[in-house]
């Protein structure tokens, strides 16, 4: 996508962004099974560099609703990884592949949020901070998994259909 972003897409993006706050949040019974990893995939094959305002209104609302903490402070990396991630394996066409990335994002998403206890606490904060949420990474890749794997083809037909009519050539 070049140049400006229009009205459509702004609110486009908007609403997406939202609806990845929305699914995480209908889903918070799961232990860290989520759709973020997922949407944020799809939204840089299907929306290119311009998918990052989506991902932007779903960090903005997390903090909003949540408050500035530690957390926060991975979110405004960890998401931006994974979407270059995928932006770089757009070409991929494999479920399986896909379901792979977003297992390994979700298995490595505590390491990757260790950076800020590192830079605060040192190496045993770090270390220590993530060694005790591996339980939780383990379900959030496993969860990727199966999300990625059931969902990623359908789900990037439907956006890609609808980057199609929205963004300009």
């Amino acid at each position: 996508m070049k140049g400006k972003i229009g009205v459509r897409q702004l609110t486009l993006f908007a609403m997406l962004g939202a609806v990845m706050f929305a699914g995480k949040m209908a889903m918070a019974y799961l232990p860290n099974i989520e759709p973020v990893s997922l949407l944020v995939m799809l939204l840089a094959v299907c929306f290119g560099w311009a998918g990052l305002y989506a991902v932007a209104v779903y960090v903005l609302l997390e903090i909003l609703v949540f408050g500035i903490q530690m957390w926060a402070i991975s979110y405004l990396y960890v998401w931006l990884l994974l979407f270059v991630a995928a932006r770089l394996l757009r070409r991929m066409r494999a479920p399986l592949e896909w379901a792979l990335l977003s297992a390994f994002f979700g298995i490595g998403f505590g390491a990757l949020c260790a950076v800020p206890y590192w830079i605060t606490g040192g190496w045993a904060a770090a270390v220590g901070w993530w060694i005790s949420g591996i339980p939780w990474d383990l379900a959030h890749g496993a969860g990727n998994f199966v999300l990625a794997l059931l969902l990623f083809v359908p789900l990037r037909k439907r956006l890609s259909q609808l980057a199609g009519t929205v963004l300009p050539e």
